[in-house]
Formats: structure tokens, C-alpha cells, sequence
């Protein structure tokens, strides 16, 4: 058992120091996720991944976190919090009256900024939601490799399956999804 899993059962049985516990305990580990995550999106994204993290602790309830049952229930719902952030970023980053679709300029290099980091993530969120109401259990694996940045290994482990059914997923999954991003 992890010393993530003890803590969030000392929680739930009401000790105190456990609560107290838990931020530093998977801080760390969060902050890595993010930064794995912020490394693969567009130069135009502004957002940092501390940010991220604290946002998404925020929005999982931040010192009154709900009741969760183990550690990859919680990195679970810790990874879709920070899909749902980045979506809801491109998605303002996008709308007219934000700018979306006007070319941004680098001040510092006159480069233009490329705008489809946004465009991939809004489509990849769009096939990811209709492939999630077919195959719930693979897509809980792409978000936790696509937006949290977990090796096979760790969403494996995160998700109770073994590594190379994992993979399986993986290679299944990759497929579905760029056929719906390709028929859009």
C-alpha cells in the first residue's frame, strides 16, 4: 500500500495529522505530472505548471478533500481536473471575444505563434468525450497519459490493470481517436 492510500484511509477514518499529510506528500509528485504536461503545449500557452497543480487542488477541493478511495482514485480525478483546466483555457483562448483566431505575435522574435496546440487539444477533448460514453475504462487511461503525463507503468499502476494490458489500451486507443479526429 502506498503512503498516498494509508493517508487518504486515515482520513477518511477522521485523523487530523493525515489531512495535513497529504499536500506534501503529492505535491511533488503532481508538480512533475503538470510539468510533463505544460512541456508538450504550444509556446503560446501562458499557464505555468505550479499553477496548474494549484489549480487543480483547488477545484478537487483543497483542504476539504472529498473522501477518495485509494491513490488512483485520486491521481484519477486529480488528471481529469487538469484536462478540464486545459480545456477550459483553450476554450477561452479561442473564443472571439478573447482574440481566438487572430495571429499572435513573439515580441521578442516577430515568430508567429502557432495556434494548434489549442486546435489539437479541443479536438482531442471532443473525440476523447464520445470515445469515453463507448469505452469509459480506456479513456481514463488516455487522460491519464495524454493530460496527466504518466508512463504506461504509472497508469497501469494508477488504474489496477497490468502494464502491457495497458499498452493494449494504449495502441487501441491512440487509433480510435485519430480515426474520430481525421473523420471530423
Amino acid at each position: 500500500m502506498s503512503d498516498i492510500t494509508r493517508i487518504l484511509q486515515d482520513m477518511e477514518r477522521g485523523d487530523p495529522e493525515a489531512a495535513e499529510q497529504l499536500p506534501s506528500l503529492i505535491y511533488d509528485e503532481l508538480r512533475t505530472l503538470a510539468a510533463q504536461k505544460m512541456s508538450r503545449e504550444a509556446c503560446q500557452h501562458t499557464l505555468q505548471p505550479t499553477a496548474l497543480v494549484h489549480e487543480a487542488w483547488l477545484r478537487l477541493g483543497a483542504d476539504q478533500q472529498p473522501t477518495w478511495q485509494n491513490r488512483a482514485h485520486f491521481f484519477g480525478a486529480a488528471a481529469e481536473a487538469m484536462r478540464r483546466i486545459l480545456i477550459s483555457r483553450a476554450r477561452r483562448r479561442h473564443a472571439r471575444r478573447h482574440g481566438g483566431g487572430q495571429e499572435n505575435l513573439n515580441v521578442d522574435d516577430f515568430d508567429i505563434a502557432s495556434p494548434d496546440g489549442d486546435d489539437q487539444l479541443l479536438a482531442v477533448n471532443d473525440a476523447l468525450e464520445k470515445f469515453a460514453a463507448k469505452e469509459p475504462q480506456k479513456a481514463e487511461l488516455v487522460k491519464l497519459r495524454y493530460f496527466a503525463g504518466l508512463t504506461h507503468e504509472e497508469a497501469a499502476q494508477t488504474l489496477g490493470i497490468s502494464e502491457p494490458t495497458a499498452k493494449r489500451w494504449w495502441i487501441f486507443s491512440r487509433a480510435w481517436l485519430f480515426n474520430a479526429i481525421s473523420t471530423r
